[in-house]
Order: structure tokens, then sequence, then C-alpha cells
């Protein structure tokens, strides 16, 4: 009725169809039979089912999103759920079923445009086109957004991952960063120890020095007293030399005389 009411723009054809249905008085609906089901009824059991499993599927891939967006304990066992899913054979699935679930969207999305293309032939649609395309809009949509929470899902959990190495790589570099410091601590130490060592060696070698000083001036004195007592020596064996020199003259001039006097004596005797 609202698709009958809703457009002005109609052909003729259309509004006069639109007028009849309205002035028309509605059908009375055929007996059900509880016991005999028709083809379409059978048919719509496994899309009843899909649908139920869409809906499981949203409510589980909400629930986990929502684990894994705050931090709560059953965050940690989200990830372990996931780290599992991933290993072995499970990415293989996940794209399977992906990959099936885009190809059932894609049929949904043909089918209601295929519906809509005959209804705007037909200009309205029946009642049985009404209830496939809100049943294939349902299941698309649920698919669509059943995807769309597993590509979150996923992306949440690398991006957690991420955090965490990255996280693990922060404090491994602050760890560094302190021994690195302590290191420097250290070594500032060792360097206040040495320098300390430096600046009593250098008042050891000032000490040594002015020691070294003063025992060259006592050398230097002393080699001056060996030269005077040499420049004495040599003046007092030049001395002696004379004495002995003198000596001898003495000695000889003593033995000339003795000897004069000796031949005058022998002369008076004689």
């Amino acid at each position: 009725l609202p698709f009958l009411l809703s457009s002005s723009r109609s052909p003729p054809r259309v509004l006069r169809a639109r007028a009849c249905l309205l002035s028309t008085p509605p059908a009375p609906f055929p007996p059900v039979d509880h016991h005999h089901r028709t083809p379409a009824a059978r048919t719509d059991l496994p899309s009843a089912a899909m649908i139920q499993l869409l809906f499981a599927l949203l409510a589980a891939e909400a629930a986990l999103a929502l684990s894994l967006l705050f931090r709560t304990p059953t965050r940690r066992l989200a990830l372990l759920a996931v780290d599992r899913a991933k290993r072995g054979r499970g990415p293989i699935m996940a794209k399977t079923v992906a990959g099936t679930m885009l190809i059932v969207l894609a049929s949904s999305g043909y089918s209601i445009g295929k519906i809509r293309r005959r209804s705007g032939e037909l200009g309205q649609l029946t009642p049985t086109d009404q209830v496939l395309a809100s049943r294939h809009l349902l299941e698309a949509s649920l698919m669509g957004y059943s995807l769309f929470l597993g590509l979150v899902i996923d992306r949440l959990h690398h991006y957690i991952r991420e955090l965490r190495t990255m996280k693990k790589n922060m404090e491994a570099i602050t760890k560094q960063s302190r021994t690195l410091e302590e290191a420097k601590l250290g070594g500032a130490e060792e360097v206040q120890g040495y320098q300390k060592e430096i600046a009593s060696l250098k008042e050891q070698v000032q000490v040594l020095k002015s020691q070294s000083q003063a025992k060259t001036e006592q050398l230097k004195t002393a080699e001056a007293n060996t030269v005077a007592l040499q420049k004495q020596s040599e003046g007092l064996l030049l001395e002696y030399e004379r004495l002995i020199a003198e000596n001898e003259e003495l000695r000889n001039q003593l033995q000339s005389i003795d000897r004069r006097t000796s031949h005058s004596d022998g002369k008076k005797n004689s």
C-alpha cells in the first residue's frame, strides 16, 4: 500500500492499476493446511536456518570484538582463541568461509536487484517478492556485518599484538638505558677515583721534582767543592814539589858546605 501511494509521477496505467487495487476489497486468505507445505515453504526452511546461523555468528563476533576492545579478564582468552584460530589451517578455512559469504552476498544482491527490476516492470511488488526481497536484504546485511566484524577482529588482534611487541621493545630499551646510566654513573665514579689518583700522583711528582732539584743543587755544590778541592790539591802539590826542590837545594848546599869545611880542616891539620 505505501508503495502504491508513494509516487505521484507514475504513468496513467499504473495509476489506474493502483486505483483498481485500492477499490477492490482484499481477497480472503485460503485456509492453511498445516499438514501440507508448498515447495516455497519448504525452501524457506534452509534460509531461516541460515539467518539464525548468521545471527549467532554476528553475536559471537560482536562479543569477541567487545572483549578485544576493552581490558577485561576475557581479553586474554579472546586473544588466545584468535591466535589458535590463525595457526595451522585456520587462515585457509577463514578465507574459504569469507569467500563463500562474499559469493552468497553477491548472489543476494543480484536477487534483490532482479526483484527490483521486476517490480519496475510490473509497477508494484507482489507479497512474495516483498518477502523474498526483505529476506535477501536481511541475509545480505547480516553477512556484510559479519564480514565487517571479522575484519575488525583481525585488525584489532593485529594491532594488540603490535602494541604488546612495542611495549616489550620499550621495556627492553628502558632497561638498556638504565644499565647504560648505571654504567655511566659507575664510570663517573671510576673517573673521579682516577682523577684523585692522578692528583695524588701529580703531588708526588711535584715532591719528587723538588727533591730532585735539591739533589741537583747539592750535586752542583759538591761538584764546586770538588773543583775547589782539586784546585787546592793542585796548589798543594805544586807547593810540595817546590818545597822538595828547595829541600834538595838546601841539602846540596849543606853538602857543599860540609865538603868545604872538611877540606879546610884537612889543610890546617897538614
